[in-house]
């Protein structure tokens, strides 16, 4: 006999993880508490600014602005309903109504000064339906 669980896609396997890690490294390493809500991509939009402005090298940080954009990815999954979505090695996430969304490159733009994880955030939560 076998039970029916809910699963999420085979998609969400790389990212959720990613996220976890960072969730992780976070809390032990910077003592900052990532809670998964809309307000803690705030401080994960403040962290890559710090990051950025102390001249880093892209290559140093690339795997962790691959995990501050997972984590935001996962936000948006978990609050709007989305799920992820991953084609060629890219990961998306797809929001209710659709939409494509890409917290992972948007997490790279941040680094380079021209994005918000939370402006994305807040975005693809006001495209779900309510």
């Amino acid at each position: 006999m076998t039970t029916q669980q809910q699963t999420r896609p085979h998609a969400a396997v790389k990212p959720v993880r990613w996220a976890a890690d960072t969730v992780a490294a976070m809390r032990e390493g910077a003592r900052l508490r990532l809670d998964y809500s809309a307000q803690s991509l705030w401080r994960v939009d403040r962290m890559i600014e710090e990051i950025r402005r102390e001249g880093t090298p892209y290559a140093a940080v690339e795997s962790v602005l691959r995990g501050f954009g997972a984590y935001a990815g996962e936000v948006i999954v978990r609050q709007t309903g989305a799920e992820w979505w991953a084609t060629g090695g890219e990961h998306w996430v797809r929001t209710p109504d659709g939409r494509l969304w890409d917290p992972i490159d948007e997490a790279r733009r941040c680094f380079a000064g021209h994005g918000s994880l939370r402006l994305l955030c807040r975005d693809a939560m006001g495209a779900a339906p309510s």
